[in-house]
């Protein structure tokens, strides 16, 4: 779906909730290249809805990496496991924070990490340098 079906209002409101932070990987906004863009969690192929609770405040890459996905093989686990859902799961719960990495620490974790390509070597330096400067994580 377009981003422009999704009203002024909501898209407000998304960002708003999110702390103007991508709900995957915590870039701040104004730190990204690209504007963060309000996107479907679950997908309208896959039956989502335009509403508040189906949509996530998300920066350029990992909404384009994420496109449609809603779930992925976890290898370790041996089975399909959803990605992460900023709705109704804690982030910290899934992921920790070391260096410039974010390290899966649950099936969740793990499926949303590789399929967002959370830890490329560019994300992770970025990530690094904010931290230098004191301005990531949230």
């Amino acid at each position: 779906m377009s981003q422009s079906r999704i009203s002024l209002a909501l898209r407000r409101e998304v960002r708003e909730r999110a702390g103007q932070r991508c709900e995957y990987c915590l870039l701040a906004e104004s730190q990204a290249f690209f504007p963060h863009e309000v996107d479907h969690l679950i997908a309208q192929k896959h039956g989502g809805e335009t509403a508040s609770g189906n949509l996530v405040f998300a920066c350029f890459h990992c909404n384009r990496f994420k496109g449609s996905d809603i779930s992925s093989l976890d290898g370790l686990a041996g089975q399909l496991v959803a990605l992460f859902n900023p709705r109704t799961q804690k982030w910290a719960e899934h992921f920790r924070l070391q260096g410039g990495e974010i390290i899966p620490v649950t099936s969740v974790g793990r499926v949303t990490e590789k399929i967002l390509r959370l830890n490329l070597p560019g994300r992770v330096k970025r990530r690094k340098k904010l931290i230098a400067l004191g301005s990531y994580p949230p």
